[in-house]
């Protein structure tokens, strides 16, 4: 019988893979600088004798009552919002199954089981701890979100590269924490359901689908419809970012004939900066603005649901992870991509422990009677993605000049045909071009060596 082959883990990305994640990243990036302003800006106006106007503002309610929609610019950002981030990540799930890094089983098997464990294992440390300290178990799920773009927003703060292999296991992991927030959401915390509203909405998707099939391509068509989606799906009592969601997994991701980009692509290219940008930094601005006075900080550490929120972002994220991946690799003989260490998993792991966007939102799902143990979680999962920022931002420093060495021969691009050249390095017509080039240098020195002989002849001539 033949042993069985070992694979990589964090190997290669292909190039149209390695180029979706660097763009997708790059737009995160950006929105995860602006979210963390936004979160800075809420934190010093719920602090500062502003904290007044501040509430005043995150409390105004504004919308028809009759279709249920007067809410708090709060709750709009909560559940309007938001919904946009859900329907990108609604496309990112879709891509990733069928055109992406989860297409083949035997591949996404690996960065699969370490983001679950991700998700596990944080919620197991929330109940040991809230449990064994007589706290609420309500709590459970806040500490297993992982927020992509706060991530990557302290990896540009704190000036570190990421190899592709990594990048691609972090978006990996967010994708499927994202699923995983979708499901606890629609499973755990819905509660009442207007069935009428509910049939209404699930027909409006029937008619966004049957459109999206037959080709329309109008935006002024999908985004009323949007809309009627949205708010059915809001009036039915399953949270009004499920909408988003479904509409998300609803596009097409693959190319037809005479198509430069799938229509999943096109919309994604559109919205994800809109998505990063504008909807989850101003959920950020009326979502994080809690007082962190001493009291605050000190009951954080000494409340059995908030210290359960910590160790979970903390210790669970980066244990689950790693613990994960190792398990995996070491069941399914899969070998570490040669370039990399555990050790680098293991800071990629803690960067996960950084839970803010949906964390926040889960917390405000959990708790929506008590608003005082609503807002001390939320002071918990600022402490805990801070400390988490920070231990991973150590750890990959630590690392920092090999990813840069790493990053630059992904980059390297000698032949200058716009392919990196670490992906063609079985194809002849590269290594003509590279023979050509340096032909022509070599050929250049020679013509430089006899200009400087020519010139030293002339010099040792007589005065």
């Amino acid at each position: 019988m033949a042993a069985p082959t070992s694979r990589k883990f964090l190997g290669r990305l292909s190039l149209p893979e390695r180029t979706f994640v660097t763009d997708a990243l790059r737009t995160e990036t950006v929105g995860g600088v602006i979210l963390l302003v936004a979160a800075i800006v809420a934190l010093i106006l719920a602090n500062t004798p502003l904290s007044g106007v501040y509430g005043d503002i995150r409390d105004f309610s504004f919308g028809p009552q009759a279709l249920h929609l007067r809410l708090s610019v709060a709750s709009w950002a909560t559940d309007g919002l938001l919904t946009i981030f859900f329907f990108v990540a609604g496309i990112e799930l879709k891509r990733e199954l069928v055109a992406g890094e989860l297409r083949d089983p035997k591949a996404a098997a690996l960065p699969v089981i370490a983001a679950v464990c991700g998700m596990v294992v944080p919620a197991l440390v929330y109940v040991i701890v809230s449990a064994s300290g007589g706290g609420s178990l309500k709590g459970w799920a806040v500490p297993t979100a992982t927020d992509i773009a706060f991530a990557l927003a302290v990896l540009a703060v704190i000036g570190t590269a990421l190899p592709a292999a990594l990048r691609a296991l972090l978006l990996t992991l967010a994708v499927v924490d994202d699923l995983g927030a979708i499901l606890i959401i629609a499973i755990f915390f819905t509660q009442h359901i207007n069935f009428v509203a509910l049939i209404l909405s699930v027909a409006a998707l029937a008619l966004f689908w049957l459109l999206h099939r037959k080709g329309v391509r109008t935006a002024w068509i999908y985004v009323p419809l949007a809309v009627v989606i949205w708010a059915l799906m809001h009036a039915s009592g399953v949270h009004a970012t499920i909408a988003g969601v479904a509409m998300g997994l609803m596009l097409r991701c693959t190319v037809r004939e005479g198509e430069e980009r799938s229509p999943a692509e096109r919309v994604e290219h559109r919205v994800r900066p809109v998505s990063a940008g504008v909807a989850v930094p101003l959920f950020a601005l009326f979502a994080a603005g809690v007082p962190l006075s001493g009291g605050a900080v000190t009951d954080v550490f000494t409340r059995p649901e908030t210290l359960g929120v910590v160790l979970g972002l903390v210790v669970g994220k980066a244990v689950g992870v790693f613990g994960g991946s190792w398990c995996a690799a070491r069941f399914t003989r899969a070998e570490l991509n040669e370039d990399l260490a555990w050790a680098d998993v293991f800071a990629v792991a803690a960067l996960a422990g950084i839970g803010f966007t949906v964390s926040l939102l889960i917390d405000e799902l959990a708790f929506p009677g008590d608003s005082t143990l609503a807002e001390e979680v939320k002071a918990a999962v600022l402490i805990g993605s801070l400390t988490a920022a920070l231990f991973a931002g150590i750890l990959l420093k630590l690392r920092n000049a090999k990813y840069q060495r790493l990053c630059q021969e992904e980059e390297r691009d000698e032949d200058m045909d716009g392919i990196p050249d670490i992906y063609e390095l079985d194809s002849p017509a590269y290594h003509l071009r590279m023979a050509a080039i340096h032909e022509a240098k070599a050929a250049e020195h020679r013509r430089l060596a006899e200009v400087a002989a020519a010139n030293d002849s002339g010099d040792d001539g007589p005065a």
